[in-house]
């Protein structure tokens, strides 16, 4: 009779373990959070009433799949796409340049690059006329000889074409300034507005997937930077401020804190300048 007496207690008893196990594992648990930035040469302040987003994805990450989605195009494709002569393409595909503009362009063209590409011959000559360059050859073709004269119009042509490329090669620094020349038809200028755009639409698109997708709750901190979120069920979270800076004094923040909550536990993070993903000084005004 004992022994089935203390056989039965110790069944109890590990009901009850394996209920209170069973409980801590459903236990919801407390994620309390305290965000302080430190200016320069100052104490560290309060981020005060700005809002956290609790994610259960990294919002670097959730970017970056954004930015996947939206990608540039392909560097040949975009030199495809560009309103410049064919032989521009060629050279452009050949050269890994995309500023025109650049000071150093004059080391990377050669004397058949400037008579080859039409836009490259057209600002030699705009930067070595008017007598600006002493003995460069002149034209003696006539527009109106193409029709009226083409044999003639095309035999001057290509004797004065001879000649430039003699006397460039006889005179490479004469290719120095040609960038000044290249403004109005620059890549860089159109390569940069796609990034530029691209950007604006990942800043927006971005914290809405965040919130959409993998959104968890988000909090507020009070005035003295803390904040408290009740009920979370285990697992593996980011603490994120999404694309918003938080201020105090001259500094800014951002974070992307990842977190894991075990069932039933109460945990602290401090969110400081060191865990921040990007610290900066505010702009002066």
């Amino acid at each position: 009779m004992r022994r089935a007496t203390g056989f039965s207690l110790a069944i109890l008893a590990g009901l009850g373990c394996f209920a209170l196990a069973a409980a801590a594992q459903d236990s919801p648990s407390t994620l309390e959070l305290t965000a302080r930035l430190t200016p320069t040469a100052a104490r560290p302040e309060p981020v005060r009433q700005f809002t956290f987003y609790i994610l259960t994805k990294s919002y670097v990450e959730i970017t970056k799949d954004v930015e996947a989605g939206d990608a540039l195009p392909p560097r040949d494709q975009f030199i495809d796409g560009l309103t410049v002569s064919k032989q521009l393409k060629v050279w452009l595909k050949a050269h890994e340049i995309l500023d025109l503009t650049k000071p150093d362009l004059d080391t990377l063209l050669t004397p058949d690059d400037i008579m080859d590409v039409p836009e490259f011959l057209l600002a030699y000559q705009h930067t070595n006329s008017g007598g600006v360059t002493h003995g460069i050859p002149e034209p003696k073709y006539k527009e109106s000889d193409k029709t009226l004269h083409p044999e003639k119009y095309e035999k001057e042509k290509q004797a004065y074409l001879d000649a430039l490329k003699k006397f460039i090669i006889a005179n490479r620094m004469t290719i120095s300034g040609v960038e000044l020349e290249m403004e109005a038809i620059n890549p860089q200028r159109k390569w940069a507005l796609l990034e530029s755009n691209r950007k604006n639409r990942v800043q927006r698109m971005a914290p809405e997937a965040a919130q959409v997708k993998y959104l968890v709750t988000k909090v507020d901190t009070d005035l003295e930077g803390h904040a408290v979120i009740r009920g979370l069920a285990p697992g593996n979270y980011w603490i994120s401020s999404l694309n918003l800076d938080a201020n105090a004094g001259d500094a800014r923040a951002r974070w992307d804190v990842p977190v894991t909550i075990q069932p039933g536990q109460n945990i602290h993070i401090e969110l400081t300048n060191l865990n921040a993903t990007d610290t900066l000084a505010a702009s002066a005004p």
